[in-house]
């Protein structure tokens, strides 16, 4: 992560998210990516001649000058661009704001590089409130009775942890063995290199030890890896992915699109729906920073709408017999 293509000013703010701020390598990437793009089609559009290329824009000599011209109506025309040329979502262009907004905020409060904010007075486009899709009981309980195969212990722990753990994909992935104390409580790195506590319950401790009898121990790569791949290195991020889709097709729910983020969405819904898990314990549970984050679990079924206008008191109210005229 050298950011060659980039601006010095740029690089700076990306290292410094890492470095200081301690962001993960994926989110700096993220920014990188969103920032680059923005300042290649602001140099494209301040450019005279024909309309470039803008993956081909060289902005590695953009100066705080430049950066210090940017107005909010160039970023709204890149906001318009992203929307009806690049069709971005709502959801989208909120993170490219987001990152915009971050970079002009280091530059003009954490440096004093330059003192041009156009983003201060910028909203993030309004994303519309959804439901996060999720498996039903049911489809959890197929899921995991579909598992089997040479490494079949390891699958089933790697979905029981996912279903019982809300654990982000990263997270499960970067598990060690040594994370796990004697009682069962596992420390996980989350983001922002924040670590929380699991508490294990039963199902996950079941899975866990049957997994310890078969896992590897000779000519392991990483031997304080919890899940190994099957060149006994600790398991990679597509490798879940591909396992957790296997799955899913195996026990007939490959047609519903869920994915590994949907298990976590699971975990978080079945605890709060089933387990009367309260939201700030589901909170911390999670890893989330804000508690709006985690009030999307808040919604409800259609049993549990049900069962709420059942409870009405005038549900078993008899309408009177109207006479005839």
């Amino acid at each position: 992560m050298n950011f060659d293509d980039c601006p010095q000013l740029l690089r700076n703010y990306l290292f410094y998210m890492l470095t200081i701020k301690g962001r993960s390598e994926k989110t700096v990437y993220e920014y990188y990516l969103d920032l680059r793009y923005f300042l290649r089609f602001v140099k494209g559009k301040k450019s005279p001649g024909s309309k470039p290329d803008l993956e081909k824009i060289d902005i590695t000599d953009i100066d705080k000058d430049f950066l210090n011209s940017i107005t909010i109506i160039d970023i709204y025309e890149f906001l318009t661009y992203l929307q009806t040329q690049k069709k971005d979502n709502a959801s989208t262009r909120s993170r490219k704001v987001s990152s915009i907004k971050g970079f002009y905020t280091y530059l003009t409060v954490k440096t004093n590089t330059i003192e041009n904010n156009p983003t201060i007075s910028l909203d993030n486009p309004k994303i519309g409130k959804t439901l996060p899709k999720h498996l039903t009981l049911e489809e959890s309980l197929e899921l995991l009775n579909s598992v089997d195969g040479d490494f079949k212990e390891r699958d089933y722990l790697i979905l029981t942890m996912f279903l019982n753990c809300g654990l982000r994909l990263s997270e499960l992935c970067g598990i060690n063995i040594s994370n796990i104390s004697t009682d069962f409580v596992l420390t996980v790195t989350g983001k922002g290199n924040k670590q929380r506590l699991i508490y294990l319950n039963g199902a996950c401790i079941e899975a866990l030890k049957n997994y310890m009898k078969v896992r590897p121990v000779d000519a392991v790569i990483d031997k304080d890896a919890l899940f190994l791949s099957k060149r006994k290195k600790r398991i990679s991020v597509k490798t879940v992915q591909y396992t957790v889709k296997k799955y899913l097709g195996a026990a007939g729910l490959a047609s519903k699109n869920y994915s590994t983020h949907k298990l976590r969405h699971t975990a978080a819904t079945l605890m709060y729906q089933h387990g009367g898990v309260d939201i700030r314990a589901l909170q911390v549970l999670l890893g989330h920073e804000n508690l709006g984050t985690t009030q999307i679990y808040t919604h409800v079924s259609s049993e549990q709408l049900k069962s709420a206008a059942d409870k009405n008191p005038l549900s078993k109210v008899k309408s009177k017999k109207i006479p005839k005229e």
